[in-house]
């Protein structure tokens, strides 16, 4: 492929033309920048899903019995005469008690089948069943140099992690280098001057403290942990005798030990007591095994798994493990019900970093807390995937995630049948902050009835240690600090919180990207996204409406502020949408502007309490104003046409990644496209975010639409619009990947667990859909596909 390095172009833009770029699809493939010498391994987490033919997950709206569920389906598809078809069996330890779901396999008449589910008045939803594979990958930690670590001999084939599967990561790598080099902060010289200065400690516990909880006699006792991974061996001598309560297999394999270290290593740093220390040795550890030896898992094994924790009434659950896949209702649905009955789930936000915009589910949901790692320098590690959510695109803006960061670099846990090996990745730093709740939770037992995943996630954000110059997609609301969330947490009283607690514009580069370009009259909303968070109960609302309150003496009526929120906070959270924009008084005016968002939430009464619970917040607002540029300088960057997760399947830009074809990433010029952005405005522009169709802004007001690999059709109104828009002065620049049929063909995949071919329903980008918007110009892109570099004017 040929990236467009936006260092080095500068567009002049005219008015009333139009500017079509076709990027091809063969990169370099760079070499792993991940590799150098030293014993500290990185865990490099590989990820995909597919749909399995024929089979569905039907959720029901409650729990029912084997032999009720199997009732309800057998009246259903009878009516709809469809002859064959059967209950998929589930043999695991959830077998014997009740569930709200099952898995059916549909050999004919699907669509009538589909249709009789769905109609039965107990019937929640019916959803595709997933495979999910996670190839594991341990590569040596650039961050770190060599460091003694006892690692059995036995382990060298588990590291080396050979095996592939058909197609495994979810995460683009082809635009990679636009975040690597974009700034200084992930030079790899920058990493390797600071190797001999570095000084790794040998106890992670150590690093934040923990001995001081623990001679208070707080080490985890009283709390249920449970670990979601590839399982532990029954007598690892690194777990006291005892503590192990319960080791399940969810899979299909007959055995509960861990056959790759993974779920060794996880469990240890959360509660190990010998050699290299977790957090809470004295914790009862429940291990559910949910990833085979050649790391495959079903949605299935995870909903039954997840409906057996919350029957063991588990405190607080790790989960290492997570993917792009947001649209899993089923999964999704099931983190929800899990935290509503008060499990506390901490997981890792993946690691795709540094590119943004490429959060793991479900470390982006609001109920959960989402960790990011650093390294002992208390830097970002460059693994760490960054935010913003994308569940909210293309009409919204994303969240702040990861909620918090701590150390995911060379850390010390147990290896697989003794002794210590190093690891680096969230998957790393999420059962730090698991190990660390853990102990927290059992250092409040006394107070256990204001805990819950709110209360502790508000009092983990709230002690967090602000990282200097990390803006707040790479760190969330900053460093664990153990010590000052346990202080939070013995004075903590049940209240609503805000996240982020305020909205400041001009703070950079905490505020990044807000901070970055001043606000104007006649531009698009800027929106903010602030989580909602409620510990005073698992389910809330707001109060009335939330109201813009203006500080006069600091211009704020310069400024208007629309909301959208959540009709009813639940499980523990919520979301309200601020909507920004320049009053026509400060149309020429230049100044900071500053006011307040107030509002009330809500939440029934507990236990013996006659009122309703009820927490004011206050959100400060402060915003740079500037005079409206002129249009010249003024971009459009439309939003609306990039996919924020594809239904089907949507190849690579880069088609030179052969283990990689699936592209779940959403464009947008503040995560994979930052680069650009940051060019543009360092040459003066003004770039907008277009949420909407295109009938729904004047074009008189800007210089240029920006189009960059769109995805989606246009509507015929668009179409005309856009062609009166060009003949009135606007112009258009449109990038788009390759399109061609016959490489279409090519890079079609068999899938071994759905057994079936799997076509591209387009290529890297909709050529037959921008070629429409096209065609009345007397313009279309062409299906060729080149490799090599390209000139645009007098720029190389």
């Amino acid at each position: 492929m040929v990236l467009l390095n936006t260092e080095r172009y500068k567009w002049p833009i005219h008015v009333g033309s139009i500017l079509l770029l076709a990027l091809c699809c063969y990169s370099p493939v760079h070499g792993d920048c991940n590799f150098t010498s030293g014993n500290a391994k990185e865990v490099k987490m590989e990820y995909s899903s597919s749909i399995i033919d024929h089979e569905y997950i039907v959720s029901f709206n409650g729990y029912y019995k084997t032999q009720t569920r199997k009732r309800y389906l057998t009246a259903a598809l009878h009516e709809s005469g469809v002859p064959s078809w059967k209950i998929l069996p589930r043999d695991n330890p959830a077998y014997d008690y009740p569930s709200d779901f099952d898995v059916v396999k549909l050999n004919d008449g699907k669509k009538e089948a589909l249709d009789a589910l769905e109609n039965h008045p107990v019937v929640k939803r019916i959803t595709p069943h997933k495979k999910v594979t996670r190839s594991l990958k341990y590569v040596k930690d650039p961050d770190y140099p060599s460091e003694d670590t006892k690692t059995p001999k036995d382990l060298n084939s588990c590291n080396k992690t050979d095996w592939q599967q058909t197609f495994t990561s979810s995460r683009t790598q082809s635009r990679r280098s636009l975040s690597l080099s974009a700034t200084y902060w992930h030079s790899p010289n920058r990493h390797r001057s600071r190797n001999l200065l570095r000084a790794v400690p040998k106890q992670i516990v150590s690093a934040l403290q923990a001995e001081i909880l623990w001679n208070m006699g707080y080490t985890g006792a009283g709390v249920k942990v449970a670990v979601f991974d590839t399982g532990l061996a029954e007598n690892h001598p690194h777990f006291k005798r005892g503590k192990i309560k319960d080791r399940s297999n969810w899979t299909n394999e007959k055995s509960l030990d861990d056959g790759l270290g993974h779920g060794t290593f996880v469990a240890g740093v959360i509660t190990s007591s010998k050699e290299c220390l977790g957090f809470a040795p004295d914790a009862d550890i429940y291990v559910f095994r949910v990833f085979t030896n050649n790391q495959v898992s079903y949605t299935s094994w995870f909903l039954d798994a997840f409906n057996y924790a919350i029957l063991k009434k588990i405190n607080v659950l790790n989960l290492s493990i997570g993917g792009p896949d947001f649209m899993d209702h089923p999964f999704v649905d099931k983190v929800w019900e899990l935290t509503a009955n008060k499990v506390i789930m901490v997981s890792a936000i993946g690691n795709d970093g540094p590119l943004y915009g490429t959060l793991n589910n479900p470390a982006d949901q609001m109920d959960v807390i989402g960790v990011g790692g650093i390294n002992f320098e208390n830097q970002i590690a460059r693994f760490s995937s960054r935010g913003m959510t994308t569940w909210e695109l293309p009409r919204g803006y994303g969240r702040i995630k990861p909620d918090i960061v701590t150390y995911g670099s060379a850390v010390r846990g147990s290896a697989l049948k003794g002794g210590c090996r190093s690891l680096s990745g969230t998957s790393v730093a999420s059962p730090v902050v698991a190990g660390a709740v853990t102990l927290l939770y059992s250092a409040v037992l006394d107070r256990s009835h204001v805990i819950n995943p709110a209360s502790m996630k508000q009092a983990l954000m709230a002690s967090a240690r602000r990282l200097p110059e990390v803006n707040m997609f790479e760190q969330g609301h900053g460093k664990l600090d153990l010590i000052r969330a346990y202080q939070t947490l013995r004075t903590y009283k049940p209240q609503a919180s805000l996240s982020p607690s305020y909205i400041d514009l001009t703070e950079c580069p905490y505020m990044w990207p807000y901070c970055t370009q001043p606000i104007y009259y006649g531009g698009m909303p800027t929106i903010v996204n602030v989580t909602i968070l409620n510990g005073m109960g698992v389910s809330g609302k707001i109060v009335n409406k939330p109201e813009w309150q203006p500080y006069v003496p600091q211009h704020g009526t310069h400024i208007e502020v629309a909301f959208t929120y959540s009709s009813s906070l639940w499980p523990w959270s919520g979301y309200l949408a601020v909507s920004i924009t320049v009053s026509k008084s400060a149309a020429t005016w230049e100044g900071i502007a500053e006011g307040q968002i107030t509002l009330t939430v809500e939440s029934p009464p507990e236990y013996d309490e006659a009122e309703p619970r009820r927490t004011e917040l206050r959100l400060p607002v402060k915003v740079k104003i500037i005079p409206t540029p002129p249009r010249s300088k003024r971009i459009l960057w439309d939003q609306f046409h990039n996919l924020r997760y594809p239904p089907g399947y949507f190849p690579r830009d880069n088609l030179r990644m052969k283990n990689d074809p699936l592209d779940w990433n959403g464009d947008h010029i503040h995560t994979n496209f930052k680069d650009m952005y940051h060019h543009l405005r360092s040459n003066g522009y003004f770039i907008e975010v277009l949420g909407s169709p295109f009938t729904c802004f004047d074009a008189s007001q800007y210089g240029t639409l920006l189009i960059v690999d769109a995805e989606e059709e246009y509507f015929p109104e668009e179409v005309t619009k856009l062609k009166r828009d060009i003949d009135n002065g606007l112009s258009v620049i449109i990038f788009a990947d390759w399109y061609n049929v016959s490489v279409m063909k090519k890079v079609k995949f068999y899938d071994e667990n759905t057994r079936q071919w799997w076509m591209p329903d387009t290529g890297g980008a909709n050529i037959p859909a921008l070629n429409d918007l096209i065609m009345s110009l007397g313009m279309a892109f062409s299906d060729e596909v080149y490799e090599g570099d390209f000139m645009m004017g007098d720029h190389d």
